[in-house]
């Protein structure tokens, strides 16, 4: 079976080829690394490969099902995972900081557990900034990752590797993280689809502080080429934790059956700009223009404003703050284990992240405390529209993917748009405020500017309706297929 033929495979078809013996899992493996090995050099999605083990995997997988064993729902499926907190014990992991360019965790993630406990082989670990600082990929250890639209600009962060990796067809499906934005944005730049469910669906057992993601609100999430393929990881990845304090109920929901429910009758707010956010004006059209599809699927649309009272710079200041809390209560734990990155290793740290750090580091609680109230704001705003829709449609970013910048680390995205200024590392993304908030929201491609650069739809739901985010995007997939999209090669 030749790797031309399982590039493009869905997650979902290949599984099912395994289970049934028309696929090895020892071949789609290998056809993972015989394309990684053809395109990773082009787009530096991998930072570390598992070749050895992965293989070794794909064989246990084959001799599984020849016995007749009971097989999860993504046996021998080759899958990527991210490079920064999603650990995989025994594994190098960068976090996509240098200090860390050596550091094996002893401890698997929660969702990194499921997913393998489900049968799905871990190729390698997928390019981030560094701590996942910002909306693009690139870092002083491995430089920026691209997206493969344009091998000039970047495939968007902070899970950038891991969306790049999918779009390219290195692997069928991808894990990311999303504390701003982060799968969401990076499946913008690289026409893929990227899924943040409701905040505590997917448990994380974080040590040494179990509240860690609380603020901002940070998910783990699948990156896939499909929703189907979304909504089947979502399936494994699913479930409260008991180590995890935040995690919700397990409600057992159909992820997958409601993909194919449609919308007819379903009532969709749509916002163009998020009410603050000035909007590049390819962006807007694409996505006007998708938003008919779900018209045409039988919902209707109507244009809102959520009547958000902040400046779109103090929302992203609000978030640098929040962010930054998380990091500083990281970065604590780790001078338990010796490592003071803002002392012996401050100099291998990016400028901009050292610089948040020292902005942030005496903060009061006060000062703290007073911008959970803007957020509050931001909260009842958006909760406020599903007293009368049962969606929220915005753009997911508010530029096409930026170019790299020349050597390592630099690329951040744009300082001003449509003549208004915007705050380099977060400010064009329309994706953070539902990091504020919790609620799903997932990015579909909405279709291609004219110059053939992806843009994002953001699709949001009410507060644990993940299904309604799924059965949008599986009809937003139906009526306008992006599959065929994706550059040749």
């Amino acid at each position: 079976m030749g790797e031309d033929n399982l590039a493009y495979t869905s997650a979902t078809e290949m599984a099912a080829r395994i289970r049934s013996g028309d696929l090895t899992a020892q071949e789609a493996v290998e056809a993972s690394f015989d394309r990684i090995r053809e395109r990773n050099d082009d787009i530096n999605a991998f930072v570390t490969l598992l070749e050895e083990e992965a293989m070794e995997r794909a064989r246990e997988a084959d001799e599984a099902v020849a016995a007749g064993e009971p097989l999860g729902p993504l046996h021998g499926v080759p899958i990527a995972v991210k490079d920064l907190f999603d650990f995989k014990a025994g594994v190098r992991n960068t976090m996509g900081s240098a200090p860390f360019e050596e550091f094996v965790p002893e401890e698997t993630a929660t969702y990194v557990r499921r997913l393998e406990e489900a049968g799905a082989i871990v190729v390698g670990k997928t390019n981030t900034p560094s701590f996942g600082h910002k909306g693009t990929t690139d870092n002083l250890l491995f430089g920026p990752t691209s997206t493969p639209f344009d091998l000039d600009r970047n495939a968007g962060g902070s899970s950038g590797g891991s969306a790049a990796a999918v779009a390219d067809g290195l692997v069928p499906i991808a894990q990311g993280s999303d504390g701003g934005g982060s799968v969401r944005i990076p499946a913008s730049f690289s026409g893929v689809y990227g899924l943040k469910a409701s905040y505590g669906r997917v448990a994380q057992a974080i040590r040494p502080d179990a509240f860690l993601s609380h603020t901002p609100m940070i998910h783990a999430g699948p990156i896939a080429r499909t929703v189907e393929d979304a909504a089947l990881m979502l399936d494994v990845m699913a479930g409260p934790d008991p180590r995890d304090p935040l995690s919700v109920p397990d409600e057992d929901p159909d992820y997958r059956g409601v993909v194919h429910r449609g919308v007819d009758g379903l009532s969709i707010a749509y916002s163009p700009d998020f009410d603050v956010f000035p909007v590049d004006e390819r962006v807007r059209d694409v996505v006007d223009d998708a938003v008919d599809a779900f018209e045409d699927a039988g919902a209707t649309v109507e244009r809102v404003d959520l009547g958000i009272d902040a400046d779109q710079q103090d929302l992203a200041d609000i978030w640098l703050r929040q962010i930054a809390g998380l990091y500083h209560s990281a970065i604590e734990g780790f001078k338990d284990e010796g490592m003071d990155l803002l002392g012996d290793h401050r100099d291998e740290m990016v400028p901009e992240l050292v610089d948040l750090l020292e902005d942030t580091r005496d903060m009061s609680l006060l000062e703290y405390k007073r911008d959970d109230h803007v957020r509050t704001r931001v909260y009842d705003a958006v909760q406020d529209v599903f007293e009368q829709y049962d969606l929220l449609v915005t753009p997911t970013l508010a530029v096409p993917p930026v170019e790299n910048t020349e050597g390592k680390g630099g690329t951040v995205g744009p300082t001003e748009i449509e003549g208004e200024a915007v705050d380099p590392l977060i400010g064009w993304c329309l994706t953070y405020p539902i990091n504020f908030t919790g609620h799903p929201a997932a990015s579909a491609p909405a279709g291609l500017t004219d110059d053939g650069l992806p843009v994002g739809m953001q699709l949001i739901g009410d507060r644990f309706d993940d299904e309604t985010v799924l059965a949008a995007s599986g009809a937003l997939e139906r009526a306008n297929p992006w599959h065929d999209h994706y550059p040749p090669r």
